[in-house]
């Protein structure tokens, strides 16, 4: 944002068309309805708002300087510390001293200026004068002297290597105030010790009509200047503490709204995933439950016929013969002192009741039982042998199909 003869620019770069832009707006409250939040914006002063001063300061050590401008630019400005943001440039240093070109700005007035900016959360993140720019564009090299409108006005600036380092301002000029005031601007300048002997004259194309009175003024040709597109970059920065703190909260806030945006979408994402899970799950639950139904005769005739099967096996298996398994368990006894007495067997059940000659053998025979390969149909238990006043041992044991 620059100042304009009758308001202000907007220079911007537009990305439909690769090209800057420049549009006229006339007031910074139509300048902000012309603005998005994430635009980075440069605020380029008017010469009315600031005071600039020339001053020439001892050379110190470099760890010093920057102290000693400060102290020295609170001393030279009409302004406490407290009321102002100042900065400044060096526009020459040796060692007999150095000249900064040093600028102020009272934050009342910034804050009155850019109040429908800051209103809307518009921070700039730099706030220049506008004549340090053109300067920095037109003459980084040089003594130049810069004729051009603002807000109405003719201002009038002298740069020193592209440093602002002596403004005046002419409201209502005309070719014969020119000529009166131009001689004694540059007077004042060689007093501050600027010299202006044969500086580049750059007059603004919309002041024309005054070519002829600068060069018969300075004996020189005068250059016509347009807007720049863009200006120059400068490293003058006006931007108040106030502004700076703002400015990063507002940063904080937009990084903080983004990590919301993301988690927020993340968040929708699984459970558009989830609520998509549930739904495929039910469609396979009911597919699962058409082709059980589908299947239950089936499965039915299969449990049917697993019944009868197991129904029959003691008749039409040979594992479940009594004699078979009567011939087993007598395979299975450890020795002629155990005996078997009774022998039971149903469609579910055998029990073998018998007599051995002590409790160790018992168990042995137990054991025994268990091992045998073609008693394998079955799943015995051994109770707890009964002891007979002969220390012989009385047992029964019980076996289950599995």
């Amino acid at each position: 944002m620059i100042p304009s003869a009758n308001g202000w620019d907007l220079v911007r770069f537009a990305e439909h068309s690769g090209a800057w832009e420049v549009r006229a707006v006339a007031s910074i409250e139509e300048a902000a309805d012309a603005l998005q939040p994430e635009d980075d914006i440069v605020l380029a002063l008017p010469l009315d708002l600031v005071l600039a001063q020339r001053m020439r300061l001892p050379t110190t050590d470099a760890a010093e300087f920057g102290e000693m401008v400060r102290i020295q630019i609170e001393k030279a400005m009409p302004y406490s510390p407290e009321e102002m943001t100042t900065d400044s440039e060096l526009i020459s240093q040796t060692e007999e001293g150095s000249v900064i070109s040093a600028v102020a700005v009272n934050n009342e007035k910034l804050n009155e200026l850019a109040a429908p900016l800051i209103a809307r959360g518009l921070i700039p993140s730099q706030v220049t004068i506008y004549a340090g720019q053109r300067a920095a564009t037109h003459c980084p090299e040089g003594t130049s002297l810069f004729i051009y409108r603002e807000n109405e006005a003719i201002v009038c600036a002298i740069a020193e290597e592209g440093k602002v380092s002596f403004t005046h301002s002419l409201d209502g000029a005309d070719a014969l105030q020119l000529q009166r005031d131009l001689p004694q601007l540059t007077l004042s300048a060689e007093l501050q010790g600027i010299n202006t002997s044969a500086p580049r004259v750059l007059l603004a194309e919309n002041l024309y009509e005054f070519r002829d009175t600068v060069e018969g003024i300075f004996a020189t040709n005068a250059e016509l200047i347009a807007v720049e597109v863009p200006p120059a970059e400068t490293r003058l920065n006006l931007l108040p503490e106030s502004w700076r703190a703002r400015r990063a909260q507002l940063v904080r806030l937009k990084q903080w709204k983004k990590r919301i945006l993301i988690g927020a979408a993340a968040y929708s994402a699984l459970l558009v995933l989830f609520f998509a899970y549930l739904l495929i799950l039910r469609f396979q639950i009911r597919r699962l439950d058409r082709k059980i139904s589908t299947d239950a005769p089936k499965t039915d005739f299969v449990r049917a016929t697993e019944a009868k099967w197991k129904a029959l096996a003691p008749a039409i298996d040979p594992h479940y013969y009594p004699i078979e398994v009567l011939l087993h368990l007598f395979d299975s006894l450890p020795s002629a002192d155990v005996r078997i007495t009774i022998f039971n067997q149903s469609a579910r059940q055998i029990s073998v009741d018998g007599e051995a000659n002590s409790a160790a053998l018992a168990y042995q025979f137990a054991d025994k039982v268990k091992k045998n390969p073609d008693l394998q149909t079955f799943q015995f238990e051994l109770g707890a042998p009964k002891l007979l006043p002969n220390d012989h041992a009385q047992f029964r044991l019980e076996g289950k199909p599995r």
